[in-house]
Formats: C-alpha cells, structure tokens, sequence
C-alpha cells in the first residue's frame, strides 16, 4: 500500500505543479518527514492521520 500511496502522491502533484515541500507545508511538517510517510517508512498512528490529510487534499 505505501508504494500505491507514493505513486499516487507522485502523480497529482506532478498534475498540480506541487513540490513536495509545498504539500508538507500545507501540512506542517518537514519534507523528510513527509517523505518517510509517502514511501511507508513512518506507519504510526501520527503518519495514519498524516496520510489521511495528504488524501484530502490531493482527493486521491
């Protein structure tokens, strides 16, 4: 699931003309951190609640 999760991530900021950076700003927090999220190494209850918003806003 977490590569699902990453390609889809990968695919609608590439659609919006996002960065990364921009997302973990929309989120507030760094963009290691949210790259550990999107590539599955952070599964935590924290990172689940992450995940969640990430979906929100790209409405993946």
């Amino acid at each position: 699931m977490p590569n699902d999760l990453g390609a889809q991530v990968r695919s609608e900021l590439f659609k919006r003309k996002m960065k990364q950076k921009d997302l973990a700003k929309m989120l507030g927090v760094s963009g290691p951190y949210l790259s550990d999220i999107i590539n599955g190494r952070k599964d935590g209850p924290k990172a689940q609640g992450h995940i969640e918003h990430i979906k929100k806003i790209l409405s993946i």
